[in-house]
């Protein structure tokens, strides 16, 4: 099936690992400890960020919503927008089109 998007991968990309970076415990994602995450760099908290928005992206083509940290995030396919929210609250949607 897939994320159906017609922008550029890499921009969808960008704002998507912004987004996740944004998500309270997102790390845990990769099963890392609190103290793991804090002894990375900037570069390296970066790289793991983009890897799990990578992740993500194309998980969403096989389950449409993703719990990340205390966030989730969200594929709606009719709207064509991914939606990253905490709690009840949405915190970013990310255009597909």
């Amino acid at each position: 099936m897939g994320v159906r998007h017609a922008r550029e991968y890499a921009d969808i990309l960008k704002e998507l690992t912004e987004a996740v970076s944004e998500v309270e415990g997102s790390y845990t994602f990769f099963e890392m400890e609190e103290e793991e995450w804090a002894a990375l760099g900037a570069d390296d908290r970066h790289e793991v960020m983009e890897a799990l928005a990578d992740d993500v992206f194309f998980g969403l083509g096989e389950q449409p919503v993703i719990e990340v940290g205390r966030g989730a995030i969200t594929y709606h396919p009719k709207h064509h927008v991914i939606e990253v929210s905490h709690g009840d609250n949405v915190t970013r949607m990310i255009r597909l089109t």
